[in-house]
């Protein structure tokens, strides 16, 4: 797992979880909500890209079919998919996974919107604290308090399934 949310250049400094996170303009008309099962070729559709760059691992479509209900999306007016980010819920954490926003909607907000809503669900489902994996920069996760984390604090089975030759980062955050 890895965001491929990446904020624009401007972004890259780094903020205690204290700080609030910068605002980015926001995209009029968008939605934010949870996924269904009929979102899971959409879903698919629009982690390709990242998969292909390496952004991503690659799924099957029967993974986001029947995972649909852990993933948020952010809908366009016109019904488009633009960005999602599943949170899987384990004993006592989350992890959140397969972080993607449209090319031309990066820098918007729409992946701190996605950021925010997971963190909202997280806290319905008391879940004390949220873990996910980057190969990039992370820069989206440690804006809004993320913090490098040792693999052996999170959930055993995901990270156990981490790939080592990828190189991923663990971040955490307490809710």
């Amino acid at each position: 797992m890895t965001t491929a949310t990446l904020p624009p250049a401007a972004a890259h400094a780094t903020l205690s979880p204290r700080t609030p996170a910068p605002r980015w303009r926001e995209v009029p008309g968008f939605s934010v909500r949870p996924a269904r099962r009929d979102d899971g070729p959409a879903l698919a559709a629009l982690s390709r890209p990242f998969v292909h760059a390496g952004a991503l691992r690659e799924r099957p479509l029967s993974l986001y079919l029947a995972r649909a209900s852990d993933f948020l999306v952010a809908q366009a007016p016109d019904g488009t998919l633009e960005g999602c980010l599943g949170l899987r819920e384990h004993p006592a954490a989350g992890v959140l996974y397969n972080f993607c926003v449209a090319a031309h909607r990066q820098g918007t907000g729409m992946g701190a919107r996605l950021l925010h809503a997971a963190f909202a669900r997280a806290r319905t489902r008391s879940l004390p604290e949220l873990f996910t994996a980057t190969t990039g920069s992370g820069r989206l996760f440690l804006r809004h308090g993320f913090l490098p984390a040792c693999p052996s604090l999170a959930p055993a089975d995901w990270a156990q399934s981490l790939d080592p030759g990828r190189g991923a980062r663990v971040l955490s955050r307490a809710l």
